[in-house]
């Protein structure tokens, strides 16, 4: 293992007030107060528990539900759960044992630590893209949805991502760390971490946000364009008034997603993109320190909008805590009948099957047309 020198004097950075401060014993980085300390300290022993029993029960509501265990959307949600327990390990022992216990870890435990952190929130990150594109293809491919998405190949897209972001993770422990080490660091944010490392991972993960963005944006846009028509089919004065259109409801409960996940993230990785151009100053650096918890934060809420909302997984849960409690007060759970699907529901198949429908009486609509033209 390569052996690192932390330099006893302190480090020359004019441009910032990390130049009073001595990196020994990485001092320079832990620049939190006492009241700092307990106030996120509160935050991760708080979230922290949160974020793995929510995670780790949806886990096992999916494992036990053999019909969701063959679906690619549950499959992704799992991976987005398995994630987020990692995340919730992860960050809060590594976080609480940098900032609190002050532990003087050698740069390989570090590097190791920071590695776990950066696989779970990549993967987190990662698994929300799969199920965007999940949605995306439930809209734009009704028809043939189930063709294009197997359970073979949902299984393959997971095995790449997990993949990629232990490979992407395991950079820094396995070399490519600052040349200089803290003599001067080269990040004021994480030791040992090369400014290019960090610039890469930060402009991947917000091209990450800006694909699930994008594609939320062309749901909303194809499920406007089809309310649009039916409501020319049918006239304003049909069912479109008797419930909310598909196309509001989906605005409102993506947008509660997009703001949530854009609230959490950008904090974050803004102050990323500056470490790489300036040395952050130590305000720069608690504030920091405070918006990472947010991402921790975004852990804990997603089984809450993307596992939860699922009508689907909601009734395997009924029925594993009616398996559980064994005195029959939740069989009533087991004859729900299907619905149309909500703003607060999402289900890709419910999704597919009434876009095919829609699709079916378009192509009914166009061909009358087309014979009334002859």
């Amino acid at each position: 293992m390569e052996e690192w020198e932390v330099p006893t004097a302190k480090v020359n950075t004019s441009s910032s007030d990390i130049s009073n401060i001595s990196c020994e014993k990485l001092k320079c980085y832990r620049v939190l107060s006492n009241t700092e300390k307990i106030a996120i300290g509160s935050i991760c022993c708080i979230a922290g528990p949160i974020t793995l029993l929510e995670n780790a029960f949806v886990l096992v509501v999916i494992a036990t539900a053999a019909t969701l265990r063959k679906r690619p959307s549950y499959l992704f949600i799992g991976s987005l759960a398995l994630a987020d327990v990692f995340a919730s390990c992860f960050f809060t022992i590594s976080f609480l044992d940098f900032h609190l216990f002050q532990q003087s870890n050698d740069p390989f435990a570090y590097l190791f630590k920071l590695g776990g952190v950066t696989m779970a929130f990549t993967s987190s990150v990662g698994s929300l893209l799969l199920t965007t594109l999940d949605r995306y293809l439930c809209i734009y491919q009704a028809s043939s949805y189930k063709l294009l998405l197997t359970r073979r190949r949902a299984l393959l897209s997971l095995l790449i991502l997990w993949s990629t972001t232990i490979f992407i993770s395991s950079l820094p422990l396995i070399g490519w760390r600052c040349p200089t080490g803290l003599a001067p660091p080269c990040s004021h944010i994480f030791p040992y971490i090369n400014q290019v490392y960090l610039a890469c991972w930060t402009t991947f993960v917000l091209v990450l946000l800006a694909v699930i963005l994008c594609a939320y944006a062309l749901i909303l846009w194809k499920a406007h364009r089809h309310e649009c028509y039916m409501t020319s089919l049918h006239g304003a004065a049909g069912a479109g008034h008797a419930r909310m259109r598909m196309d509001i409801r989906l605005a409102r409960t993506f947008g509660l997603i997009l703001l949530i996940l854009v609230g959490c993230w950008v904090p974050v990785l803004s102050f990323m993109l500056v470490d790489v151009s300036v040395p952050l100053t130590t305000k720069q650096q608690r504030a920091f320190a405070f918006c990472s918890t947010l991402c921790l934060v975004n852990s804990a809420v997603n089984p809450l909008l993307y596992a939860l909302r699922c009508r689907d997984l909601r009734v395997a849960l009924l029925h594993l805590l009616n398996s559980l409690c064994g005195n029959g007060r939740c069989k009533k759970s087991g004859n729900l009948t299907p619905r149309l699907p909500s703003g607060e529901d999402i289900d890709c198949t419910a999704i597919s099957e009434e876009n095919t429908q829609i699709n079916s009486v378009s192509e009914m609509v166009k061909q009358q047309q087309l014979n009334t033209r002859k």
